[in-house]
C-alpha cells in the first residue's frame, strides 16, 4: 500500500511538471532562469537538440566555458562519473554546466537518481535521452521532475506539420504561407522536423524583403516539389474520387520516384483514412466545426477534405481501404511479397481505393 501511494505522488509530481512544453523552457533560458537538472528525452530530437543547444551556447560566458562546460556522452562515461563531475564547484562562474548527450546508452542510473534528489545548485546537469523517453517507472524521472524539468520531446504528427511550418515561418521569417503550399512541404518532407526546418531556413533566406509570402510556385520553384504532381495532389485526388488525375499524378510519380513513392505516400493515406473512419463517429460528422473539433484540426476549412470523403467513401469501404493500407505497407517491406515492384504495389492501392 505504501508503494502504491508513493507511486501515485510521484504520477501526480510528473503529471504537475508535464505541463512544461518546448515554448516554456525557451523563454525561462531566455530570461535567464536555470534549473538545476533537465531530463530531455524522446522521439523528437530536434527540441532535445536545440534546449540543450540553447543552455551549452548561454549558460555561461565564453570565458568561463573552459573551467565550467563539460560535453559527454553516454557511450563514453559511467553514471558514477556524471555524478562526480555535477558534484564540482564552478572556477571563478556563477555556474558550471554539464551535458550529457545520448544519454539512452547510460548503463547503470542508480547514481544519478540519488544525485538529482539532492541536486547541485551551482550545477545545470542537462540529460539527453533521445530515441525514445525514460520507462516511467524510473525514479529519476519523479525527483528530477520535483528539482527541475523533465521534458518529453514528441514526434509532430503528420497533421500537425502545416501548422508547424507556419508558425516557423511567420516567427523566423516573418513570411506567411498559403495553406496548400504547407501542405507541400510537410507531405514532400515528412516530419524530421531538423530537416524540415533546415529547408525552411534556405526558403527563408531566398526571399526578398518585398516579397514575404510562400506560394505553390515558391515551393515549386525552390524546394522542388511540382505544385500540381505531389502528395497533397494525390491526396486531394482520392478525396474527390478524381480517378483520372489520380492516374496522371502516378504516372508521373512513377518516371520521378523521388517524387512521389509508397515509402512516402503509404503513411500520408494510412493517416487521412484512419482520421476518416474516426470523423464518421464525431457528434456533427458533417459540419465544418464539428470535425475539426473532433479530429483536433486547426480549422474548419482543414476539415473539409474529411467531410468530402464521408460523402464519397462509406464506412465499410474506409475500413477495406485501411486493411489494404496495411496489407501494402507490409508487402513493400518485403512480407510475402516475393517480387511485386513497389510502384506496382502503391498502383495496386490506389486502384483499389478508387473502385
Amino acid at each position: 500500500m505504501v508503494f502504491a501511494v508513493g507511486a501515485c505522488l510521484n504520477s501526480i509530481v510528473m503529471a504537475e511538471k508535464k505541463i512544461a512544453t518546448y515554448d516554456s523552457i525557451m523563454r525561462d533560458l531566455r530570461e535567464g532562469r536555470y534549473a538545476p537538472v533537465y531530463i530531455l528525452m524522446g522521439e523528437e530530437s530536434y527540441y532535445i537538440d536545440k534546449i540543450s543547444s540553447f543552455i551549452e551556447d548561454n549558460a555561461l560566458k565564453p570565458e568561463e566555458r573552459d573551467f565550467n562546460q563539460s560535453v559527454v556522452f553516454g557511450s563514453d562515461v559511467q553514471a558514477n562519473q556524471i555524478v562526480d563531475m555535477a558534484r564540482r564547484y564552478p572556477m571563478m562562474a556563477e555556474r558550471q554546466v554539464v551535458i550529457v548527450k545520448e544519454a539512452q546508452n547510460i548503463k547503470n542510473w542508480e547514481r544519478l537518481e540519488h544525485y538529482v534528489e539532492k541536486p547541485m545548485q551551482t550545477t545545470v546537469l542537462v540529460i539527453c535521452h533521445k530515441n525514445g523517453s525514460i520507462d516511467g517507472r524510473k525514479k529519476i524521472l519523479a525527483k528530477a521532475a520535483a528539482v527541475g524539468v523533465v521534458f518529453e520531446s514528441k514526434k509532430k504528427r503528420e497533421y500537425e506539420l502545416p501548422a508547424f511550418i507556419e508558425s516557423y515561418l511567420k516567427i523566423n521569417g516573418r513570411a506567411t504561407i498559403d495553406n496548400k503550399a504547407a501542405q507541400m512541404i510537410a507531405d514532400h518532407i515528412g516530419s524530421d522536423l531538423s530537416r524540415l526546418t533546415g529547408e525552411l531556413d534556405k526558403l527563408i533566406l531566398s526571399m526578398t524583403d518585398n516579397d514575404r509570402r510562400v506560394t505553390p510556385e515558391v515551393v515549386e520553384a525552390r524546394i522542388g516539389v511540382s505544385k500540381d504532381f505531389n502528395a497533397f495532389e494525390l491526396r486531394s485526388a482520392i478525396v474527390n474520387r478524381d480517378v483520372a488525375k489520380a492516374n496522371r499524378i502516378l504516372y508521373y510519380f512513377n518516371g520521378n520516384p523521388k517524387v512521389g513513392n509508397a515509402y512516402m505516400l503509404v503513411p500520408m493515406l494510412f493517416s487521412y483514412f484512419q482520421n476518416l473512419l474516426i470523423a464518421y463517429y464525431a457528434p456533427r460528422p458533417y459540419t465544418d466545426d464539428g470535425v475539426a473539433r473532433w479530429l483536433e484540426l486547426r480549422g474548419g476549412w482543414a476539415a473539409k477534405d474529411y467531410i468530402t470523403g464521408m460523402r464519397n467513401y462509406s464506412g465499410v469501404k474506409v475500413m477495406q481501404i485501411i486493411s489494404k493500407i496495411r496489407e501494402t505497407d507490409a508487402k513493400s517491406k518485403g512480407l510475402d511479397n516475393p517480387n511485386t515492384p513497389v510502384g506496382e504495389l502503391l498502383r495496386e492501392l490506389i486502384f483499389f481505393i478508387l473502385h
